[in-house]
């Protein structure tokens, strides 16, 4: 019987290919934003960061509160 999320190595996948690609995607806007200076001159790769992650967490509260 498997559990709702399959079995372990399949979500620690998939979790590690989620988390490979959200820093890819920081990285890559982090350098379009920087290279067509549009970010303040004060912000650092972690401001972008955190923009990324309440992106992240406004598209999984708006895909649960949809089903």
């Amino acid at each position: 019987m498997e559990k709702k999320g399959g079995k372990i190595p399949t979500r620690v996948g998939r979790f590690l290919g989620y988390l490979s690609g959200f820093f890819l995607f920081t990285t890559i806007l982090y350098f379009i934003l920087q290279l067509l200076h549009k970010l303040p001159e004060n912000w650092a790769y972690f401001h972008v960061l955190g923009l990324t992650i309440i992106l992240a967490l406004l598209g999984t509260l708006i895909g649960r509160l949809l089903k």
